[in-house]
Formats: structure tokens, sequence, C-alpha cells
């Protein structure tokens, strides 16, 4: 399903391990796996972020991902004793881990991590995307000094880590692109929670 726009920012130790284990079984069920966390929340939470291929989640999604994922974590068990199995949404000022989280949200502000430093040793950005390309994003900088480069061109396999930035023109999108999700697949749209 993910196949045309692969996961390229990855969880590495035993999250790679969980994501081993439940990335197919979400993907079974027609979703596409954002993300996992395993912190030390309520003594060990499982956190296991999901969407359809739209960008968008339902209540009904995070718990049909929950009954499927369990007992696949059962029988494999990577993690040694008891868990708290968190499933959500990505949410508005989500994780961009897929080529297609870049094109998506071009125009909004981002911060991004890179794995490796760029030019001048600089490794985490903060800026508008600006354009997108086969396997770079472009980065306008919205805290750039006097005198200092403002647009970065970034690898998009050298991301450790990007997300989107919570900002009035990104509620807006992701209520109109939650609207347009809603009306593609039929279901009614309450008028009053989109008057923005």
């Amino acid at each position: 399903m993910s196949e045309s726009d692969p996961r390229i920012v990855k969880e590495q130790g035993l999250e790679a391990r969980v994501a081993a284990i439940v990335e197919p079984v979400i993907e079974d069920l027609g979703y596409r796996l954002v993300r996992i966390r395993v912190t030390g929340n309520n003594g060990c939470t499982l956190q296991i972020m999901a969407e359809q291929a739209d960008g968008t989640m339902t209540i009904e999604g995070c718990e049909e991902i929950s009954h499927a994922v369990s007992p696949a974590l059962d029988v494999d068990d990577p993690i040694s004793g008891a868990y708290h199995l968190e499933v959500s949404s990505p949410g508005i000022d989500r994780p961009m881990v897929r080529a297609g989280d870049f094109v998506r949200w071009t125009g909004h502000l981002v911060k991004v991590d890179m794995a490796i430093p760029q030019q001048a040793g600089r490794k985490r950005f903060r800026g508008i995307i600006t354009a997108t390309a086969a396997d770079t994003v472009t980065v306008k900088l919205t805290d750039a000094a006097a005198g200092e480069a403002d647009t970065f061109v970034l690898p998009i396999e050298e991301i450790a880590e990007a997300r989107l930035v919570l900002t009035d023109e990104l509620i807006d999108a992701a209520l109109k692109a939650d609207k347009a999700a809603k009306a593609a697949r039929g279901e009614d749209i309450d008028p009053e929670s989109y008057n923005h």
C-alpha cells in the first residue's frame, strides 16, 4: 500500500522491532504507519501513530488497529513487561515521515532535524516548505540571521526527524483537508466544525 511513498524517517532499536511487527498488520487493514514511540509514561507506553492514505484517521480506525496489532505483539512480545498500547492519529502538528508529507504540506512551517550536518554544519532547520523534488525538500528559514543563507535544499534521506509547526494557517488547511476527505468518503459533515 505505502510502497509508492515509503516511510523515510524510521525508528531505531526496540521501536524498529515493534514497527517491523505492526506495520504489515496496519497495512493489511488499509492504513499507513506513521510512527512508533515507546516511552516511560504510565510505566511503559507503546504509541502507534497511523493514518489513512488521505492523511486522516478516525476513532474507529484507531480501535481497529489496536484490536489487530495486540495479538501480533503478544506473539512476538518485543517489549518485556507490561505496557499500555495507545493508537492515535498523527494530529495537526504531525511528524513528516514520507516524501509525500512534504509535498502535501508545501507552504507550511516545519521543524527539521537532520541526521547529517548540512551547509555550515547546521543540523536544525525551522522554516517554510517552499518546494519538493523526488529526493529533496527546500526550506526557507524563518529565523535566518542577517547575512546568513535563508534557503536550504535538504536531502530527504538524511532527515532524522521532521514535524509540522502548529499555525493558524496549518489548522485551516488541516480542517479543509479533513472536510474534503470526509466528503470523498461520503461521510456526513458538521458545518459548525469547519467555521474558520
